[in-house]
């Protein structure tokens, strides 16, 4: 039987050598200063699953006791049942500051760009302020920039010969407004602007996600049908006239870094996306910079090369993990904080989420490359292990 005696918080320790050797041999607990220590969730998941003992001061201690020890730091419950889950599909986990062999590199997502030339345009439209919506009348320049460009929406959704307007959402309105191609009859920029901003606090920064990628060849249209601020089309997209109307493959939430959300509520956008088949991009508006926050990697893991379990101190890990709790919240800088961690260290961040049945579900956070864009971009993608 594994036997372990906890000296203080910081020091969890084997009790004789077979407990040490079992523990080694087991990836659990690391060296310092010349003995092997585990940490609290190891420590409960040698107790929880593997039947082991510990003793305080001499006496034996029941897994309670050793729980209610740690039971005031910090989400200990998500960071313990989500190291429980990898472990129990037999793989490694290891704290943060475990000293690992480095990967050789961080795969990362390219995406093209292509600029967008348009022609000088001059449209005239009239901004309607409740609805944060402008049109454009009869214009065969108007239906133009549709055709060629899928810039607002012709006639009627996915039936542009209904109708002779155009209609300009307001990050469309802002994109041509900014480019000197649209006067509005009864409205300025600013003023369309100063609309638009009173509405939502956070229109700014969507703005400039969409300037960033409609500058970059990219069609970006709503993406209120699945729960995201919009959806993308890559370079060369086109509206189509028939049954074969393009779908889009992507969309994308803003998550500026002075916003929270909810874990239960930000898992579900992503949810829905996957349901049908499209890739959840997030979008944190600003230049990326060195990993700050409160919430820092709980673990590296280890994962599976040609179907086998990786180990330490041979394997390198493949991914960095940050528990979270269903009912918790998480700001945009913490995020941000999180994956430049996992970055520094060459690794893909993983979520691990737990619900309140104690189920983990895993997201992959992939890094994107949008050339010459300064605000950070990555694919979240619900994964198995």
């Amino acid at each position: 039987m594994l036997s372990l005696k906890m000296v203080s918080k910081n020091r969890i320790v084997p009790n004789d050598q077979s407990t040490n050797d079992l523990l080694i041999k087991g990836s659990f607990g690391d060296v310092v200063e010349g003995e092997l220590r585990v940490r609290p969730e190891e420590l409960l998941y040698l107790m929880d699953v593997r039947n082991a003992e510990c003793s305080i001061n001499g006496s034996a201690a029941s897994f309670n006791e050793v729980a209610s020890i740690f039971s005031n730091s910090k989400k200990l419950a998500a960071r313990y049942f989500s190291y429980k889950d990898w472990r129990d599909r037999g793989l490694i986990a290891k704290y943060s500051d475990h000293k690992y062999t480095e990967p050789n590199t961080l795969p990362v997502k390219k995406y093209p760009a292509q600029a967008i030339n348009l022609p000088k345009y001059r449209l005239t439209g009239v901004f309607f302020k409740d609805d944060l919506f402008s049109m454009v009348g009869s214009d065969e320049k108007a239906r133009e920039i549709y055709d060629k460009f899928w810039i607002g929406q012709y006639g009627t959704y996915k039936a542009a010969e209904r109708g002779k307007a155009n209609k300009l959402d307001i990050f469309e309105t802002m994109f041509l407004m900014s480019r000197g191609m649209l006067k509005l009859d009864n409205s300025s920029k600013r003023a369309v602007e100063k609309a638009a901003s009173a509405r939502r606090s956070d229109f700014s920064m969507l703005n400039q996600v969409y300037e960033d990628w409609r500058t970059k060849g990219f069609v970006i249209k709503t993406g209120f049908k699945f729960g995201t601020h919009f959806r993308v089309y890559f370079p060369g997209a086109r509206p189509v006239k028939d049954e074969n109307w393009m779908h889009s493959k992507h969309v994308i939430q803003v998550f500026p870094k002075n916003s929270k959300m909810l874990i239960s509520e930000w898992a579900r956008a992503i949810r829905v996306a996957h349901s049908v088949r499209k890739t959840f991009i997030l979008a944190i508006p600003g230049k990326s910079g060195a990993a700050r926050g409160k919430k820092g990697i709980d673990y590296i893991l280890y994962h599976r090369a040609g179907g086998e379990a990786c180990f330490p101190p041979n394997d390198a890990p493949k991914y960095a993990m940050l528990s979270l709790g269903e009912e918790e919240y998480i700001g945009g800088r913490e995020l941000a904080s999180a994956i430049r961690q996992a970055i520094d260290k060459k690794m893909e961040l993983i979520l691990g989420i737990v619900d309140r049945e104690t189920a983990v579900t895993y997201y992959k956070v992939r890094k994107i490359e949008l050339p010459k864009s300064r605000h950070e971009y990555y694919e979240i993608d619900w994964m198995q292990p």
